[in-house]
């Protein structure tokens, strides 16, 4: 486990092996697995450019032997910062398979938050669009690098037919290394010895004005989730799944509920759209046959307001996945959006942390449209508390707890955010309120008034 993280105790490291949960298997060496397994199948669509499993892990191979080139060493933090592209996963895997540790940043974040995610990290390396939507992301890692000694080595995606203003490995005055990313490149190194119960990467939780809590998620925990999550949707090798992104901000389930890492486990085809905007997402749909997507309550509104005019055939669609963080999806929209698809609405509720909550596709209409569902497994424990810690009836309101092989034990080098969100003996204080239905679902409400925790 990385310094700073809070380990799992060990009768629960036990018990979780003993149910199947952790198999102790890497995210990069699932991928290998994966190329083995579907090789000649297309795993990444963006564009007009589509990626093979046995291409993507090719390209992971090679990008991940150009960073060990590159002075990048097992243990060592990058900050990614990048849109939804195949680069974007390329980049994730090929940092995993050298050993080191991505921090996950969305795009676009305030420069101030970027910088203190290095700092909290001590991140020896930065990747990221050289420009991005007028903003010069490249001269911001530069400020940053000038202020932390540590930060050496800004790996930049340049924009299809840009001209690199760096043409190769370059220094600046404060002895930074700039690289194209597309030059990270070398002929693949033997497999390094890792362990699945080893920290895989480090999400973001919080909105952009908050101060960063850093989430460890280990290659067990992380591919437990995504795994249990496919096989929840029956994900198949058959299955098209977009992974749309909202601007300035990762979207948990479009990563890992099953997103798609869960998609990449099934042999499924991923498409990646780099804006969840009706215009880009509806004509992808028709165009790749989308048979299952994920969008936040607020776009899949604009959907909906969109597809008479768009023309866009959707009637490849058999299950789109709403939801989010905390804001519940209003009933009469959950009515809409199956109507007006034409197909089935599954509701969910993550977190960076791991707790996750989902609608199963054969629960009753009435689950459905007004709960967000239930965890993965039993072993996904939930508890709803008042403000003295102690559980409420069924259907009263409190603050929902959860604890589980997916559910993080605290925040990376945090001990005094961990003290107040996490309990003695493990439980994760989401923030969220939510109430328990009658048949055992879980309706989540909103958010917590930020108030010290008495308990």
């Amino acid at each position: 486990m990385l310094d700073g993280c809070t380990p799992w105790p060990e009768e629960y490291v036990d018990r979780y092996w003993a149910a199947g949960h952790w198999r102790g298997n890497t995210l990069d060496n699932l991928l290998r697995g994966w190329a083995l397994q579907y090789g000649p199948r297309t795993a990444l669509v963006h564009g007009g450019t589509r990626l093979t499993y046995a291409a993507l892990n090719r390209r992971v191979d090679r990008m991940a032997a150009g960073f060990r080139l590159r002075g990048l060493r097992p243990g060592m933090r990058v900050v990614v910062q990048l849109p939804n592209v195949p680069e974007r996963v390329v980049t994730v895997f090929a940092l995993m398979r050298a050993g080191t540790v991505p921090v996950l940043c969305p795009l676009p974040h305030p420069a101030a938050g970027l910088a203190e995610l290095v700092r909290i990290t001590q991140a020896v390396g930065y990747v990221g669009p050289a420009a991005h939507e007028g903003l010069d992301l490249t001269a911001a890692a530069a400020d940053i690098a000038a202020r932390w000694p540590f930060l050496r080595r800004v790996f930049t995606l340049e924009a299809p037919g840009a001209e690199s203003p760096y043409g190769g490995l370059t220094t600046d005055p404060s002895n930074c290394q700039y690289s194209p990313l597309g030059t990270v490149d070398a002929p693949p190194e033997p497999a390094l010895a890792q362990s699945a119960d080893q920290v895989a990467f480090l999400l973001l939780s919080g909105g952009p004005a908050a101060a960063p809590r850093l989430v460890p998620r280990t290659h067990n925990d992380y591919a437990r989730q995504a795994r249990a999550a496919a096989e929840l949707v029956s994900l198949t090798e058959d299955d098209v799944y977009l992974a749309a992104l909202p601007a300035g901000a990762d979207t948990v389930p479009a990563f890992g509920c099953p997103g798609i890492v869960g998609t990449l486990s099934a042999g499924g085809t991923v498409v990646l759209a780099e804006t969840a905007e009706p215009g880009t997402c509806l004509p992808l749909i028709a165009r790749e046959r989308v048979t299952v997507a994920s969008v936040a309550p607020d776009a899949a509104g604009r959907w909906l307001d969109a597809l008479p005019a768009a023309g866009a055939d959707v009637s490849s669609l058999r299950l789109v996945q709403i939801g989010g963080d905390a804001r519940p999806l209003p009933r009469a929209s959950a009515e809409r959006i199956g109507a007006a698809l034409g197909c089935r609405l599954q509701q969910v509720f993550a977190l960076p942390e791991g707790p996750l909550l989902l609608t199963r596709p054969g629960d009753p209409d009435e689950t459905v449209l007004g709960t967000q569902g239930r965890p993965l497994s039993s072993d996904d424990e939930i508890r709803i508390v008042d403000a003295e810690g102690k559980d409420v009836p069924d259907g009263e309101p409190g603050e929902l707890l959860a604890r589980g092989p997916s559910t993080v034990r605290g925040y990376y080098r945090a001990p005094e955010q961990n003290a107040r969100s996490f309990t003695p003996d493990g439980w994760f204080r989401t923030g969220r309120l939510a109430r328990r239905a009658p048949d055992g679902n879980l309706v989540v409400t909103g958010r917590l008034r930020a108030v010290p925790h008495p308990f």
